[in-house]
């Protein structure tokens, strides 16, 4: 379906970042990688997770790969990257802001007053100063040809986000401002015929989630019996099943500034989680989890 489509997954090395690169690569597209990690160098994370791990699934995929080893915080290796993709490709259809590194950074406990200053700032630059930079650079060559799409991944939909406290000062004023920069680009960008969305997977197995419940993606219900909800979960590639039917989607304009959710376009779009399963984890959690029910998948997978 993407054949001949140049995407850019900045933050592809792990995560929802990975999933989303290599169902890109199913579908045909040649994917920049980006990311900290390399074989020969690990970010501040100290993660196994490399880019050219994740390159080499979008070309086995499929697609074609290309790791780029670029810190997004860094506005000249942004710059470098897109007037590298400008040089190879003379083209960026897809922009896919993914970064984050924030995982190991927030506290589940603390305060504003109480949590580390300059680490909750740290948060705020891996979270939002990393897309503002790399969409300053990326959006004028994306925008040279009609039909340009952004994705701003974050944590939660906005109707969620708007009525539930996410976790920490921090980390809720990180990803909620990811979805107002996707609906800000997408009135900038709608007069040249490109679409901005934000974009939540739901509670996704990702190789921290995993690791952080003792599972693999093999056994992963074993982590029920500690925690019942974890029945909602979906594997990286389900966010980026979504990502690629947007991208093939002649309509996608119709979503322009929307805030969106991977078990949403599963209903729409069709595509279902790698066991065929459809997750609508953010209805799961409104009606089930946090209203008190005990765990039922049923009607929501």
């Amino acid at each position: 379906m993407l054949a001949g489509t140049v995407a850019l997954v900045a933050g592809g090395t792990r995560g929802a970042g990975r999933g989303i690169a290599a169902e890109l690569g199913a579908a045909g597209a040649t994917v920049y990688v980006t990311g900290r990690s390399t074989r020969e160098r690990r970010s501040e994370l100290n993660r196994p997770e490399t880019i050219e791990e994740t390159a080499e699934m979008v070309t086995a995929a499929g697609g074609l790969g290309i790791p780029v080893q670029v810190d997004h915080l860094e506005p000249e290796q942004v710059r470098a990257l897109v007037e590298r993709i400008e040089r190879e490709q003379g083209r960026l259809d897809v922009l896919v802001n993914d970064i984050w590194g924030g995982e190991l950074l927030f506290s589940w406990r603390d305060r504003l007053w109480e949590h580390s200053l300059e680490t909750g700032l740290r948060i705020l630059r891996l979270a939002v100063d990393t897309h503002i930079i790399t969409s300053h650079y990326a959006l004028p060559l994306l925008i040279r040809r009609p039909g340009g799409l952004v994705v701003e991944v974050t944590d939660g939909t906005a109707d969620y986000n708007a009525a539930n406290y996410r976790i920490s000062f921090f980390y809720d004023l990180a990803k909620t401002s990811v979805t107002r920069m996707a609906f800000a680009q997408s009135r900038e960008l709608a007069p040249y015929g490109a679409t901005a969305v934000s974009l939540t997977p739901g509670w996704m197995r990702s190789e921290i989630m995993l690791e952080h419940y003792g599972v693999t993606e093999v056994n992963w219900r074993d982590a029920l019996a500690a925690q019942p909800h974890f029945a909602i979960s979906e594997t990286p590639a389900f966010v980026g099943r979504a990502v690629a039917a947007l991208a093939a989607d002649p309509q996608v304009g119709r979503w322009n500034g929307q805030s969106l959710s991977s078990g949403q376009l599963a209903q729409v779009y069709g595509f279902t989680d790698v066991d065929g399963s459809r997750p609508d984890a953010w209805r799961y959690m409104v009606e089930v989890q946090d209203a008190g029910k005990p765990a039922d998948v049923t009607g929501y997978r």
